[in-house]
């Protein structure tokens, strides 16, 4: 079982920044994509960024050129920088990890329990 805990959450005024933490622990035996979504109340939970193992990256249209996703192989971590937040990023944010727990298993999707970002003055 893997295990993914988010941090960094909580309450910034527009225009402010925010930096979420995603740290995945358990029976880890390699972790591939990790993404960031998001689920504003009413709405579908939505694809905010992912990236790849190697540190390639993607971005919902919503906010490129303001989040930017990174990652840490070693500390099976992924981190999200919000800059420049606006009330329309007010969500519940989750993390995902594709990841394997021995060298013969199938790759499965973990989820964190989410946190909430609110951007509001």
């Amino acid at each position: 079982q893997v295990h993914l805990v988010e941090s960094g959450g909580g309450l910034v005024q527009p225009g402010g920044s925010l930096r979420l933490s995603c740290a995945a622990s358990g029976n880890i035996f390699m972790i591939y994509n990790m993404e960031w979504y998001r689920q504003a109340p009413g709405n579908q939970r939505e694809l905010v960024a992912g990236i790849t193992r190697s540190h390639a990256a993607n971005y919902a249209d919503s906010v490129k050129g303001r989040f930017t996703i990174s990652r840490d192989n070693a500390k099976n971590t992924v981190y999200l920088q919000m800059n420049s937040l606006k009330p329309e990023d007010t969500a519940v944010y989750y993390c995902n990890a594709d990841s394997t727990t021995s060298a013969i298993s199938s790759v499965r999707t973990y989820w964190g329990q989410g946190i909430q970002v609110t951007v509001s003055s």
